[in-house]
């Protein structure tokens, strides 16, 4: 496994007014569901994306999508993106800022998906609407092997269980896969969710409790593979980036199934990067580490064989 530490060198008390900024806006598990997505909308609404960029509203298979573009967007291949939220919370619409970033920095059309939310369409559903985006892009005319799959958070575990699932039905596979801060281990086991908990202002262990309950059906084990992918046999997938902050609460996450994806013979590379926190990537262009953050993807992905050139 290749492991990359990226250093900025900055005072980390730099960043304390971000993260006081942050955690104002981080969802808290004591509030009606209803009202945490009006909220969570609302925020995402009001990070910028850039006057460069355009979005298309259009119908992905089963369910309402939204594409990214800039004007340098290349025809020939794109990014699926999902969004985070613990799966019951998010939209095309709250991951804006990240999905014209990934635009802006690979020259890349994203499609963020619209899946279904938990608890009222709990796994596998968002799973079976991730397999019907990719086979509509296959009818689109998209080679399945010039998409690559990114996810932030949960979005990031489902970009791992649409891998497992596409791999599992003798589907085509995507060129490669990126996990933004993915949130890959249900049973909330990672030490990380202790020892960084004071230090990631946007996640909170009751919220992530509210999280799995809500979108594990009674009796389903959270060690399920496909709702876990850290418990996986993730022999056979195609490249994988990770990006995990080293201040944040799921950085174990990350580092482990870095460990287990290299072990079953995946080319997987793992980024930490110092003193950043969950998905710190949704703040460019106003925090460099999110600019090269983004820029780090774009290289990874311009390099995969199905990308290339």
């Amino acid at each position: 496994m290749s492991v990359r530490t990226v250093a900025f060198g900055r005072d980390r008390k730099a960043l304390d007014g971000l993260r006081a900024a942050i955690a104002r806006g981080a969802p808290d598990a004591g509030v009606p569901l209803a009202d945490l997505r009006v909220t969570f909308e609302r925020l995402g609404a009001a990070m910028p994306t850039g006057a460069d960029v355009e979005h298309e509203t259009v119908v992905a298979g089963s369910r309402p999508a939204e594409w990214t573009r800039t004007a340098g967007s290349r025809p020939d291949a794109a990014i699926v993106h999902l969004h985070g939220g613990g799966y019951v919370l998010g939209s095309p619409r709250t991951t804006r800022s990240l999905t014209a970033g990934l635009a802006r920095h690979t020259a890349l059309p994203v499609l963020a998906l619209d899946y279904r939310l938990a608890p009222e369409d709990p796994f596998p559903a968002a799973i079976e609407d991730t397999v019907d985006a990719c086979r509509w892009l296959t009818q689109q005319g998209f080679d399945p092997g010039r998409l690559v799959i990114s996810g932030d958070s949960a979005g990031g575990g489902l970009a791992i269980a649409l891998l497992l699932t596409l791999r599992d039905r003798g589907l085509p596979l995507p060129a490669g896969a990126v996990g933004i801060s993915p949130m890959l281990d249900l049973t909330l086991s990672s030490p990380s969710l202790e020892a960084n908990l004071p230090r990631d202002p946007q996640v909170t262990l009751a919220f992530l409790r509210l999280a799995v309950d809500s979108y594990l059906p009674p009796g389903v084990d959270p060690k399920t593979p496909l709702a876990s992918p850290l418990f996986a046999d993730l022999s056979g997938l195609p490249p994988l980036l990770l990006h995990a902050g080293g201040d944040e609460a799921l950085l174990d996450d990350t580092l482990r199934f870095g460990d287990a994806a290299d072990a079953a013979g995946v080319d997987v590379t793992v980024e930490c990067w110092e003193g950043m926190m969950h998905v710190w990537h949704m703040l460019a262009p106003r925090l460099p580490e999110a600019e090269a953050a983004l820029a780090s993807i774009a290289a990874w992905a311009g390099a995969l064989p199905g990308l290339a050139g």
